[in-house]
């Protein structure tokens, strides 16, 4: 499946308190079930806070089901990047 990096600006994001953020996620990780239980092929890796944005990685079928995630939970999708490749350090050692 697809990985996607997804930017969404939220104002003030990344001085939320640790409960708001258990919140964000649970309100996610609802929408997420309900989707999956829809046959619908979407899940959320991982997410880093920044100051006024959060980048979220997902692995969907396609970028349609990042943006009914969007809408479903309420948090904005402001863009989402399908990711072509990986790069890490080992990826120099040849």
């Amino acid at each position: 499946m697809p990985r996607f990096v997804i930017e969404r600006d939220i104002p003030q994001i990344g001085s939320a308190e640790r409960v708001a953020l258990r919140g964000a996620s649970e309100k996610s990780n609802g929408v997420l079930a309900d989707m999956r239980s829809e046959s619908k092929n979407i899940q959320w890796e991982h997410s880093y806070v920044a100051a006024d944005k959060t980048f979220c990685i997902y692995i969907a079928d396609n970028e349609a089901l990042v943006h009914e995630h969007a809408e479903r939970s309420g948090f904005p999708a402001t863009v989402v990047t399908e990711v072509r490749k990986m790069i890490d350090p080992v990826t120099a050692e040849g």
